[in-house]
């Protein structure tokens, strides 16, 4: 049993410490990314039928081979987008499919 400690803590660091003791963080990061990809652009909501994240890859179908072709030219910026939304790097890849 954890031993308990009588110093108070913040909200944020008690979430913190549950978060990273039961290893729930990659659990998180893919409704964060998730979410981060939609919130991009309303479109993609639309356009988008399957998404995975992955082992730091982000795996997006899209029905629509011409916003396909599009997003290839800005895939780069696309994945800084979301990184910049997320506050740090989670997504390392991004494909297109």
């Amino acid at each position: 049993m954890a031993k308990r400690s009588t110093d108070p803590i913040s909200i944020t660091e008690a979430l913190g410490e549950f978060v990273s003791e039961n290893k729930l963080q990659k659990g998180i990061d893919k409704v964060d990314v998730l979410s981060a990809w939609y919130a991009l652009n309303p479109a993609f909501e639309k356009y988008t039928t399957a998404i995975r994240f992955e082992k730091s890859t982000l795996i997006v179908n899209l029905n629509s081979s011409v916003l396909r072709e599009e997003l290839k030219y800005g895939k780069e910026q696309l994945r800084v987008k979301i990184n910049e939304t997320l506050q740090r790097e989670v997504v390392k890849e991004l494909v297109l499919r």
